[in-house]
């Protein structure tokens, strides 16, 4: 069973505590491709994420995005207040408002605007906030995301095996035709030796041995029955491989090279419309065929 390198896989939780997503999208990739977008509480777990999604995937350009967010009553307020600061500084200010006479109705604005009345949370403060959750909490949210994924491309990748059957199976028509074509072929090909047989003895300089040479090499030019015969162990070698548990995506692109090289050859030795026809309708199947490999894992 083929599978996809095209995937998608999403995990959400939500509590009181915090909400969490994990969301991973995997695309066709010659090899693994990965990008990691992480909450800053667990960069240091990068490693070992990279680690566990290679071995889930494999291989793909794969983007994972790790959302984190507390709920509002759970969130840290923006700024710290110093009560301390702010008590001195209400009394230095009451004690100026009273030596010049001034109104006291704005020196609580003017205390909390005071250089470290008001200060931002500790970094280590919101550290340990974030550490409240922990990371075998949060693992089992990738855990499902990946499974998510690889349910994905086992999806896509039933599809993609009854299409690639089905181009494999229309070039082995077409093979078909090609062989019963063939004995027409070979009768025309004799004919026209005949003719050409027929007018070099009546020539004057007619050499037997360079015409049997030449008849022996034109021969051998356009038999193609070796070529049909590695065809059809290419193709039936293709289906076999379809089959198999473990990712085939580079080796079937292997075996198409072959099934290639082998149509090529066909029509480069065949000199016959029919069979150069079937030749170009099995390079058409042949390149439906790598298309689909290329999004095969």
């Amino acid at each position: 069973m083929l599978l996809s390198m095209t995937g998608y896989g999403i995990a959400h939780r939500e509590t009181d505590r915090y909400s969490a997503t994990v969301e991973i999208k995997s695309l066709n990739s010659k090899t693994l491709d990965l990008s990691l977008r992480l909450p800053r509480f667990l960069q240091d777990r990068e490693l070992e994420l990279r680690n566990i999604i290679t071995k889930a995937l494999v291989r793909g350009k794969v983007n994972l995005s790790f959302d984190f967010v507390r709920p509002r009553n759970a969130v840290r307020p923006s700024v710290a207040l110093n009560q301390e600061a702010l008590l001195a500084a209400y009394r230095e200010l009451e004690k100026a408002a009273e030596l010049v006479g001034a109104p006291k109705d704005q020196l609580f604005a003017l205390a909390l605007n005071m250089p470290g009345v008001l200060q931002a949370p500790t970094e280590a403060a919101a550290a340990e906030e974030d550490e409240e959750v922990s990371w075998d909490e949060l693992l089992p949210l990738v855990t499902e995301a990946l499974e998510r994924v690889n349910q994905f491309r086992h999806d896509e990748g039933q599809s993609l095996t009854t299409e690639i059957i089905g181009y494999v199976q229309q070039i082995q028509q077409q093979l078909k035709e090609v062989e019963r074509h063939d004995p027409a072929r070979i009768e025309h090909v004799r004919q026209r030796l005949q003719q050409h047989l027929a007018e070099l003895t009546s020539h004057e300089q007619f050499n037997p041995v360079r015409f049997e040479q030449e008849v022996l090499y034109y021969i051998e030019k356009l038999d193609i029955a070796e070529e049909k015969v590695r065809l059809t162990s290419h193709l039936q070698y293709f289906i076999e491989t379809v089959g198999i548990p473990e990712p085939s995506g580079k080796k079937l692109a292997f075996i198409s090279q072959e099934i290639g090289r082998e149509i090529n050859t066909i029509g480069s030795k065949a000199n016959d419309s029919v069979v150069q026809h079937l030749v170009v309708g099995m390079k058409e199947e042949l390149e439906k065929i790598k298309e689909q490999i290329n999004n095969i894992l």
